[in-house]
């Protein structure tokens, strides 16, 4: 039975030299693509993916929060992060979501491959620079982490956050989110309180800097 692959990536050009790779291997099908997380957590549902090759930085819901969503609903899927972030905010902040591996995009294509058999194995992958990261994160005891963007905020904080910097409209976030405009708006004010932030534009600042988008402000 062949595996089951989802390649989310905002980049579409990273997306086609991906399923060109994995179109070469007789035991794995890629068998959808998604250019955002929102897009991503959706086709998760619909499709039963065995493994989703997951973007960190994407618009409407980056892939962390969509990581999170996603295993969230089916606990079988495995996610394996692949991004150009060594930054090890990025890398704890999705192998916390519950992602089972993590890439670099200058890695070999050959090592995405190799990543896929080890998560599907119930194994976790670590590029060998990303696991020095960690390492150096446990001996450090991560002293930073509490001033996280991921324990200040909650997830739904971090969506209306993101959709914010990228632009949306508080009813365009509602519709989004099917929620209120009022709840919309009530997740702004604790955002603004919580990080002592007042307009929009140093809220997308922030967002861009704690790497929540990539949507400069």
């Amino acid at each position: 039975m062949s595996v089951k692959v989802i390649l989310a990536d905002d980049h579409r050009i990273v997306r086609e030299g991906l399923y060109s790779l994995l179109a070469k291997e007789p035991d794995m099908e890629v068998v959808g693509q998604a250019d955002n997380g929102r897009a991503t957590v959706e086709m998760a549902r619909d499709l039963k993916p065995d493994v989703i090759v997951m973007d960190i930085t994407m618009p409407q819901l980056n892939g962390i929060e969509a990581t999170r969503q996603v295993l969230a609903g089916d606990s079988g899927v495995r996610v394996l992060a692949l991004s150009m972030h060594s930054d090890k905010r990025f890398v704890a902040g999705v192998l916390g979501a519950g992602a089972t591996g993590y890439l670099l995009k200058d890695c070999a294509l050959e090592e995405l491959v190799r990543a896929i058999r080890v998560v599907i194995a119930n194994q976790t992958y670590l590029s060998p620079g990303i696991a020095g990261i960690m390492v150096q994160g446990y001996m450090s005891h991560l002293p930073e982490a509490e001033h996280s963007i991921l324990f200040i905020l909650t997830a739904r904080e971090r969506e209306v956050l993101q959709l914010l910097a990228e632009g949306k409209t508080t009813k365009e976030i509602a519709s989004a989110l099917t929620v209120s405009v009022k709840t919309v708006e009530t997740h702004r004010h604790r955002t603004m309180n919580k990080l002592d932030i007042h307009t929009v534009a140093e809220l997308t600042k922030y967002a861009v800097r704690e790497g929540l988008t990539s949507v400069e402000g």
